[in-house]
């Protein structure tokens, strides 16, 4: 699937510095690399949130550990490390 796409003069600019400059072969190695960014952002995004979620599930049951508590034990952890160097 052929796509042409209009960058606009300064985004077209950078293209083909970035294709001169020997980082890329192409304008389409460029635009699909872009592409692959952007889709690893968004599916890096859609796991945030989807465990963002299953925390304010877990919030909204119970299904918590008083903050103090939490406190004592990373506390406890770094005495039983010893002393930082």
């Amino acid at each position: 699937m052929a796509t042409d796409a209009d960058l606009g003069e300064v985004l077209e600019k950078y293209v083909t510095d970035l294709v001169d400059s020997g980082l890329y072969n192409s304008r389409d190695d460029v635009l699909r690399d872009g592409v692959r960014f952007m889709h690893s952002r968004d599916t890096r995004l859609a796991d945030l949130h989807a465990s963002i979620m299953r925390g304010i599930a877990d919030a909204d049951a119970g299904r918590v550990t008083p903050m103090d508590e939490v406190f004592d034990r990373i506390e406890a952890k770094l005495k039983a490390k010893g002393p930082a160097v």
